[in-house]
């Protein structure tokens, strides 16, 4: 039960920062993607103080033995650069140049109840359904 409350209370924090941040505007996203008169650097001053508060955070976690409300992180360990990768992140890249919206503010945005935006996580569940049915099943 500890563990969902962390979760929960993470996941608002998170919504809660994207919503300030205006990083669940996808105007904001595209108008940051175009290099031209309307370049916004908003996003760019975002990506910094995630990283700034992100760093000490994950230097903390890997000096713990576990984490607080579970038996073990779950911290990726690859370092392997594949064509699954490069094309997962061209893949992304395009999707969010062209929508403005990446998977956490997608969802920040569902309460907008917009049309664009329902149709956006509907067609990114069916992704996430289709890499899931497409990946090759372990031995």
């Amino acid at each position: 039960m500890k563990s969902i409350i962390a979760s929960l209370v993470c996941g608002l924090l998170f919504g809660f920062g994207l919503i300030v941040s205006g990083m669940s505007n996808p105007a904001r996203v595209l108008n940051f993607l175009d290099l031209s008169a309307n370049w916004d650097a908003t996003l760019a001053f975002v990506m910094g103080g995630a990283i700034l508060v992100a760093a000490p955070g994950m230097y903390w976690v890997r000096k713990r033995n576990k984490p607080l409300f579970a038996d073990k992180f779950d911290i990726p360990t690859s370092n392997t650069i594949d064509a699954k990768l490069i094309f997962g992140a061209i893949a992304f890249g395009i999707g969010w140049g062209i929508s403005g919206f990446c998977p956490g503010p997608a969802v920040v945005a569902i309460a907008s109840l917009q049309t664009d935006v329902l149709l956006f996580v509907s067609a990114m569940i069916v992704g996430m359904l289709a890499q899931h049915w497409l990946k090759p099943k372990a031995a």
